[in-house]
């Protein structure tokens, strides 16, 4: 027992330096390490070579469409102008709330179905042309910006790191992450957005250096019900499978029954949602053609990262570890660090939250049972901690650290001073309130 979990230690340290000293391919990385510790701990070889391929195959069934249909979602969010349309009416809406509550508001409901570096490039000009207009330092309202895209991006789906947690954990309630992680998103990105206001009451207004880009005057912008179907929709779907089996009526209508079923699944729920994504595109020059192959394109490289997680994740399994844990962990909150710090620890070493996110996930899921998580809710609440732990911390080398920087215009010492102490603080509010929140559902329930 102890001989594997040195063997397991050391496939992860591999994968903290291979991903950052050595800067070789994520995929390259959990390959190697998934080989060196399926030979390390005595399985045999061609029982190695059927749990790779059953892995990835088993990964790809579960989460592939998924994120495949999200990012092409994204995708047409970002090329028809549809971000824009949203961006406009959450400020109107939010209009009597100090400006960096409402550009974080923003960031919250942009970043759920697009990557927060995208997200951020795409609205770094209004956020440039929104200073210019109030006078408010853009120092703030950039904090305010990436902590608010920061939050979504690691624990609401359709976005692909809690899509793989989810499928690495085997988690089959998508609707219950999404509403604990939107919840505990959304006060993250509060406390994101109190931090960027007193950035802003306590830094003077400097004019950016580049002035903002305005959309083209003869540029229709999607209407707001367009802009937001592809998003809501897919929720709703998803919301209502979540009740479709206690409606025992719904069940004497065979037919019906399984067209609900169908239509609220997650894989084919998202596919709805970029159904409705593609009537953005009349107001584009964009072909269908083009938006779907740079789809494909964005997400290929998750999937074969994930789907090489999940495999990861497999010959983990077959580690006796669950009973040693069971042994030695008692079943409360203090097992919801365990996810956290290794995402943390993987997140601030080689800087991509996803890859944290995917590789935590594929480690933890056969120790969920020794640390009491292994039912539909403790796998929430382990997918929120390691999420929150991916987000702990964004710094040099994380690409959205040099995103924020370059877009937001900030100097390096300063961007480590706000963005990375934004990250930080929302990383260890983040834990806290999942413990909190755990330890009050255990005493309630």
């Amino acid at each position: 027992m102890t001989f594997s979990f040195v063997v397991l230690f050391v496939a992860i340290l591999w994968i903290i330096v291979g991903t950052t000293r050595l800067k070789l391919h994520p995929f390259l990385v959990l390959l190697s390490a998934s080989l060196f510790l399926g030979i390390g701990t005595g399985i045999p070889l061609d029982e190695l070579a059927n749990l790779l391929g059953k892995g990835m195959g088993k990964t790809m069934q579960s989460i592939g469409l998924l994120i495949l249909f999200g990012t092409i979602i994204g995708v047409v969010l970002e090329v028809s102008n549809a971000t824009q349309s949203i961006a406009h009416a959450l400020l109107k809406l939010f209009s009597k709330l100090p400006l960096p509550y409402a550009v974080s508001c923003i960031g919250y409901l942009v970043a759920i179905p697009v990557f927060c570096d995208s997200a951020f490039v795409i609205l770094s000009s209004l956020n440039k042309r929104l200073s210019e207009q109030t006078k408010t330092p853009l120092v703030g309202l950039t904090v305010a910006l990436s902590t608010g895209l920061f939050a979504p991006h690691v624990l609401v789906p359709p976005t692909p790191g809690p899509l793989a947690a989810a499928a690495n954990l085997e988690l089959e309630n998508l609707f219950l992450l999404i509403l604990y992680g939107g919840i505990l998103a959304f006060l993250l990105v509060m406390i994101g957005a109190a931090y960027a206001h007193y950035i802003s009451r306590k830094t003077s207004f400097i004019r950016a250096k580049e002035s903002p880009k305005n959309i083209p005057n003869n540029a229709v912008l999607p209407s707001l019900n367009q802009a937001l179907a592809p998003i809501v929709v897919p929720i709703v779907l998803m919301a209502l499978g979540t009740g479709i089996p206690f409606l025992p009526l719904l069940k004497e209508i065979p037919f019906v029954y399984s067209v609900f079923i169908l239509l609220c699944s997650p894989s084919i729920a998202l596919g709805v949602g970029m159904l409705l994504a593609f009537r953005l595109l009349k107001t584009t020059e964009i072909s269908l053609h083009e938006v779907v192959e740079k789809g494909v394109r964005t997400a290929a490289p998750i999937l074969i990262i994930t789907a090489m997680g999940g495999t990861l994740g497999l010959i983990i399994q077959q580690l006796p570890l669950n009973d040693f844990l069971a042994n030695s962990l008692t079943q409360n909150s203090i097992g919801l660090l365990l996810p956290f710090l290794i995402a943390a620890a993987l997140k601030t070493a080689q800087g991509s939250s996803t890859v944290a996110i995917i590789t935590t996930s594929s480690i933890i899921f056969p120790l969920l049972g020794g640390m009491g998580l292994d039912s539909e809710l403790g796998k929430v609440w382990a997918i929120l901690s390691l999420g929150v732990g991916a987000m702990t911390v964004s710094h040099a080398n994380d690409s959205y650290f040099w995103i924020v920087s370059q877009m937001g215009e900030l100097d390096i010492k300063t961007a480590y001073r706000h963005h990375t102490f934004g990250t930080f603080l929302q990383g260890l509010a983040g834990i806290i309130l999942i413990l909190l929140g755990y330890t009050l559902s255990n005493a309630l329930f």
